[in-house]
């Protein structure tokens, strides 16, 4: 099976228990904050909420909680005779559809242990990963529970698919036998790819106990049969899910080095809405790691109070400021709830105050405490070529980012160039990005020395591009913060493995071999390096981290694609967790697995040292098997209480090559919400070349496109079979009753070339299905590429065709096939002709691969002219503005001629990623067309020759 892990994993998922004490119920005072009632009245309330579990965030009991702010209310609630202290009979229970939108339940029990019971149990319940993935028969339960009578009837039409299935199998009788049922679940219903020894097939008695299990009448499971009722409960059950229970688990190895794994990751946490206005908030840090995210970031910046406390908030936009202290108060809180593995807090320090940053590491350590990792680890010393520690062996813990102070003997030096460097340019681009240090500031005249400067010297220099870029009046790509103040000695001895450092080249970085060093790159220059070298890009997240945070121009806090990195094996792919946009949804899918710890494996050709990945590949991966998937659309259930047509659609997202953007679309079924029937052929993937890195998504929508529901699947982990998939919503919460009823098939992929059996067995027919594809590849023009042919590699595709024209050759001259056969395939290879077109291609490639770097190179080149050429004309009219205008005036002008040569350079530099990816794109299309006519003319080498003979 492809990325399969060995061995077989132990379930440790708990089932759903609710203790006795809280079946039972207990008494609470109710209170809020909010007053709706006139003063010295008296008002006697009865209220009757229900609130579903799977809305609840959170349950919080002790200092945690939430306490009345009117005195009166606190005098009325804290009661002499209560046993303990008021904070610790306090229950608050936060609920919300999302991470902003939280709503806040606040109760009093009479006695502490039962508020921290009520606290503990009903953060247990709404975490558990059975309550998160019900079955369908539980979520027909829940919106039907037993109390009630019937609201319908469990029926099946007679033109149901289902009971099609059941007939063919009962052959015409009202039910299936034992025997039956248990060739219906190993033919229909197994993972192919499943090895036979670990996963064997089912045995007779272990089908039987599922019969037990779902068949409503017990003298038909005494006899070992199932009724089509008990066949339609058993397809709804918690056995015929769409994905097996262990990959919910935490089932992968958490022993490997940090950089083997993807970690969830935000993206200016603290923010609620848009980048440049809205609210801070603290809850959103909380809510944040209660999802499962890992990596957080905290944007400090100097308090102007008479306190001076340091604050967190978006510099220079007019976002709201919180509170340094609470934001690390809330992390203590909860670090740890839904996960023990590891938390980056990702520093972006702007704190110029040695008092104030002295404040932040003292809050981090005495908050912290423990958990917070202030030294390496034994096993790991910061020496090139150790790796880093595992999330297994930094389980619990916390790891800080921040700039690292680096002593230097030469004070004054290092001094006087931090000052000139924070108004450096980034040259982790082609095209250099000019900043500001400030909002409304001027470009000091020096900048023309600052890029000969000795990076190594100086702090600022080893930021993340990010960190370094400065701000600037109008938001940039790298965002609005100007570049980070020093790290002064108490935070510095807090970063032990997540130091970063500028980024200057994946050979370097190779080259001096330190793991505990990342480099972070806004997703523009991410997507430059990923364009311009794909497989370093790889080979670099094997050994360091990397961090990927959105563009500057993205105010509305959209998020980009992260599988476009997590392709390439960047590990902290930060997004804008307020933003549940398609992308947001692509990473709650991919983090909803593994127990939802924030940490995913990365396939295995990602850690190895000894394989290379092209994340552009449009062939199989080394060690990785192939899928063939295959999804039918059979019919819906209760998708809207609406007399609307709904319609479906499904997606694939992975590589490159496997990525297909509504790859399928349903017909509209007219006016039927509740269980509308599509009558269509299946949707074929042919060759998903990396499964383990693809998702599939189906999504449904009524006629008019507004969303109902959809739900993200791992192509690696979906079973195969008739099987209901539950709907989520856009916050990936599930919906209950929308369902969708689908039959899919999935195996390896088994490529054509591979068809010797179906020859030997058939051969007329085969060769006539050789001359077909022959003619349909001398037919092939560049737009009309075929979907198997484009992804051979060129050898494969000779021999498939040579072979092809020599059955053709055999059938047509029967005279000739004595001399025909004795000719093999490795002898025609080693025929003078045969090698000297070898040759002859080869070289028309190569020279084709050597026009395209020289096409790059002279695009690069030009771009680096003209946007020396433009800060060279910068900095004349600058000069030119001094000259010519008063103090009064002068700084207003210059502001204005900084902004729009930071436009202008962003311009530019938006021109020259375009035109790579042009020139890529021509350089792909260019290659496919070369093999293809190398194809043709060895096919017709060899024809001619056999003809003439």
């Amino acid at each position: 099976m492809a990325g399969a892990q060995p061995g077989v994993h132990a379930l440790q998922l708990k089932p759903v228990s609710v203790p006795e004490s809280l079946r039972k119920g207990n008494k609470f005072m109710k209170w809020d904050d909010v007053s709706n009632g006139e003063s010295g009245s008296e008002y006697l309330i009865f209220d009757t909420d229900l609130l579903d579990i799977a809305y609840i965030k959170d349950a919080r009991n002790g200092k945690c909680t939430k306490t009345p702010k009117e005195a009166k209310l606190r005098e009325l609630l804290d009661v002499s005779t209560l046993a303990g202290k008021m904070e610790n009979r306090m229950l608050t229970v936060v609920s919300g559809p999302d991470m902003v939108n939280i709503t806040y339940l606040n109760f009093m029990a009479f006695q502490e242990e039962t508020a921290k019971e009520w606290a503990e149990e009903l953060f247990s319940l709404a975490s558990n990963l059975f309550v998160q993935n019900m079955s369908r028969e539980a979520c027909l339960e829940k919106a039907n529970p037993p109390c009630f009578p019937p609201l319908f009837p469990f029926y099946i039409p007679t033109t149901h698919p289902i009971l099609s299935s059941f007939l063919r199998g009962a052959k015409s009788r009202p039910y299936l036998s034992v025997e039956q049922m248990t060739e219906f679940i190993n033919n229909k219903q197994r993972d192919p790819r499943l090895n036979e020894i670990l996963y064997p097939p089912l045995k007779p008695e272990q089908v039987q106990v599922l019969v037990d299990k779902y068949e409503p009448n017990a003298s038909l499971a005494q006899k070992g049969q199932i009724s089509m009722e008990g066949f339609t409960r058993y397809l709804n059950g918690e056995e015929n899910s769409i994905i097996p229970p262990e990959k919910l688990d935490q089932s992968e190895d958490m022993t490997l080095p940090l950089s083997h794994y993807f970690i969830n990751s935000s993206h200016n946490t603290y923010l609620t809405a848009g980048q440049l206005a809205g609210n801070s908030s603290v809850e959103m840090y909380k809510q944040v790691l209660l999802s499962g995210c890992r990596c957080i970031e905290l944007d400090c910046w100097k308090g102007r109070t008479t306190e001076e406390e340091p604050v967190i908030t978006h510099g220079f936009t007019m976002t709201t400021e919180i509170s340094f202290k609470e934001v690390i108060e809330a992390i203590a809180e909860s670090a740890f709830k839904t996960s023990p593995f590891p938390i980056i807090l990702s520093f972006e320090n702007h704190v110029d105050s040695p008092k104030q940053q002295a404040k932040m590491a003292e809050y981090c350590r005495s908050i912290f405490g423990d958990a917070l990792l202030t030294e390496s680890l034994e096993k790991y010393p910061l020496e090139s070529g150790v790796p880093l520690p595992s999330p297994m062996e930094l389980m619990g813990k916390i790891l800080v980012k921040n700039k690292k102070k680096h002593h230097k003997t030469d004070g004054s030096t290092k001094k006087k160039l931090s000052e000139q460097v924070s108004n450096t340019y980034s040259d982790s681009s082609s095209v250099c990005e000019p900043s500001s240090p400030s909002a409304g500031t001027a470009l000091p005249s020096t900048h023309t020395h600052i890029l000969h400067t000795e990076p190594t010297i100086c702090f600022f220099h080893t930021g993340s591009t990010k960190e370094e870029m400065a701000d600037s009046s109008q938001p940039s790509e790298s965002g609005t913060a100007g570049s980070e103040a020093f790290a002064t000695e108490e935070m510095s001895n807090l970063v032990i493995y997540i130091q970063p450092v500028k980024f200057n080249s994946f050979e370097a970085s190779k080259k001096i071999n330190r793991s505990y060093q990342m480099s972070s790159f806004v997703e523009t220059k991410a997507l430059e390096q990923l364009t311009k070298s794909p497989v370093e890009f790889v080979e670099y997240n094997k050994l360091q981290l990397s961090r990927i945070y959105p563009k500057g121009t993205r105010v509305d806090s959209s998020n980009y694609n992260p599988q476009l990195f997590w392709n390439a094996g960047c590990q902290l792919v930060a997004l804008n967790f307020q933003t549940i946009d398609l992308s947001m949804q692509l990473n709650l899918g991919m983090y909803e697995y593994n127990g939802k710890c924030g940490y995913r494996l990365k396939p295995e050709f990602m850690r190895r040292p000894d394989k290379h990945f092209d994340p552009f590949t449009e062939s199989t991966v080394d060690g990785i098997v192939a899928n063939t998937l295959s999804v039918k659309i059979i019919s819906g259930q209760f998708l809207s209480d609406k007399k609307v047509g709904t319609y479906v659609e499904i997606d694939m997202f992975g590589l490159p090559v496997d990525t297909k953007r509504k790859a399928f679309k349903t017909k509209t079924s007219q006016g039927n919400a509740i269980n509308p029937v599509w009558e269509e052929e299946a949707i074929v993937f042919k060759k998903v070349v990396l499964p383990t890195l693809a998702s599939l998504r189906i999504a449904v929508f009524e006629e008019g496109g507004k969303f109902i529901g959809h739900r993200i699947i791992p192509v690696s982990a979906i079973r195969p079979g008739y099987h209901y998939i539950s709907l989520r919503n856009e916050k990936n919460q599930s919906l209950t009753l929308p369902a969708l009823f689908v039959y899919v098939e999935v195996k390896d992929y088994v490529p054509d070339t591979f068809a010797g059996t179906a020859a030997l067995s058939n051969p007329i027919r085969y060769v006539n299905l050789m001359e077909q594809r022959a003619n349909q590849l001398a037919a092939l023009t560049l737009e009309e590429g075929g979907e198997e042919e484009g992804d051979k590699e060129v050898c494969v595709c000779v021999c498939v065709c040579v072979d092809a024209f020599l059955s053709i050759t055999h059938s047509e001259h029967p005279t000739c096939v004595c001399l025909t056969l004795a000719q093999t395939l490795e002898e025609l290879k080693q025929q003078k002709g045969f090698v000297r077109e070898q040759r002859k291609q080869y070289k028309e490639m190569k020279e084709l691969v050597r026009k395209h770097h020289r096409k790059t190179s002279e695009l690069i080149k030009e771009h680096t002219a003209r946007a020396s050429e433009l800060q060279s004309q910068h900095q004349r009219r600058r000069s030119a503005l001094r000259s010519e205008h008063s103090l009064s005036t002068l700084d207003q002008e210059l502001c204005e001629l900084d902004q729009e040569c930071t436009q202008r350079l962003a311009e530019l530099k938006e021109q020259q990623q375009q035109q790579l990816l042009t020139l890529r794109q021509e350089q792909y299309y260019s290659e496919k067309y070369q093999k293809r006519e190398h194809i043709k003319q060895v096919v017709r080498n060899t024809h001619n020759k056999y003809t003439h003979i």
